[in-house]
């Protein structure tokens, strides 16, 4: 049986640290989120050592623009 990889975007990644360290509770956030510990941790180093963009993907810049739009789609759909 083959497993499927989950793939997370950069912001979910970004937020996900937020909470973490908001909550003080690395491991308790990780589980919350359905995450292992580790794969948490590595998000959070990764996002100390690294300024510019860090967690680019695989995708091509436009990318980015996408999901910035469908964000603010959602967001003023919302307030209608």
């Amino acid at each position: 049986m083959k497993t499927t990889r989950r793939v997370f975007t950069a912001e979910f990644k970004r937020d996900a640290v937020r909470l973490a360290q908001e909550r003080g509770n690395l491991s308790a956030t990780a589980r919350d989120l359905g995450l292992h510990p580790s794969r948490l941790q590595r998000w959070k180093q990764t996002l100390s050592s690294t300024s510019k963009n860090p967690f680019p993907g695989h995708g091509n810049p436009t990318d980015r623009e996408m999901a910035r739009l469908k964000r603010e789609n959602a967001r003023l759909q919302e307030e209608n």
